[in-house]
């Protein structure tokens, strides 16, 4: 899911007949909730929960509707094997997804086929959108990347330069605290094993502050974070006031 190693333009791969049980096969581990993305099963009801509150209440959307999200143009960056994509496209959101590694958005192609499900899937980065001149979206969702990437407050002002005004952006991370050290990198990877060892670096990690003095100059303007919290009583992520460890945090362009 990270920005790295980024092909020199942004592409729509196909999928050669011969490669999709190869890329089916991968599929079926990206949406296997006992998998090694166990992790991104657990969180995705919370934050799907609160991404669907969030947008419905800024743009003034009926959130009893099947379709709420009919009419927007959504940006999935990072998009990995499709987790959030293809919830967003089910709730009626156009949805483009677009990630660093093929390999991801090929077994994204091949899920999303298979669900019967349209979502606009590019190999490539943000910055290359941006110099293919892509027409901006109401929704960019920049979820468990930004702490991947090289530069990111470059990563950052490109992503805001994508929203169209009026839309909004979010940014979901891992806050740089001691607590976050102890839980989500060496409890979820050395203890937990629900992460590969090494999946994340704690310098890597980025406070909330540091996004908001990254998007200064954006035209966005960023709230409150929100938490996203485990209990291990129940085994469930919920949202939370408590943004130490996990959070989600909204920055909102003016129309």
């Amino acid at each position: 899911m990270a920005q790295a190693a980024a092909p020199e333009t942004i592409s729509r791969p196909s999928v050669d007949p011969q490669e999709v049980e190869k890329f089916s096969r991968m599929a079926a581990e990206w949406w296997d909730p006992d998998s090694k993305f166990k992790p991104l099963h657990k969180f995705n009801p919370a934050r799907l929960s609160w991404l669907r509150s969030a947008i419905t209440a800024h743009f003034g959307l009926d959130d009893s509707a099947a379709e709420p999200f009919k009419g927007l143009r959504i940006l999935d960056i990072g998009c990995g094997g499709g987790l959030i994509s293809e919830p967003m496209a089910r709730l009626g959101a156009s949805v483009t997804a677009v990630d660093a590694a093929e390999a991801n958005i090929k077994t994204a192609m091949v899920h999303a086929q298979e669900m019967g499900l349209a979502i606009d899937y590019r190999h490539g980065t943000a910055e290359q959108l941006i110099e293919a001149g892509e027409k901006p979206f109401d929704v960019v969702l920049n979820l468990e990347v930004v702490e991947h990437v090289a530069d990111p407050d470059a990563f950052l002002k490109d992503c805001a330069s994508l929203v169209k005004p009026g839309g909004m952006m979010v940014v979901g991370t891992i806050n740089r605290t001691p607590r976050a050290f102890v839980t989500a990198i060496f409890g979820a990877e050395w203890v937990m094993g629900w992460l590969p060892k090494g999946t994340h670096r704690f310098r890597k990690l980025v406070k909330p502050e540091e996004i908001r003095a990254a998007l200064t100059g954006t035209g966005l303007t960023p709230e409150e974070p929100v938490g996203v919290s485990y209990n291990p009583l129940n085994d469930q992520f919920s949202i939370t006031g408590d943004a130490g460890v996990n959070y989600m945090l909204a920055a909102k362009k003016a129309g």
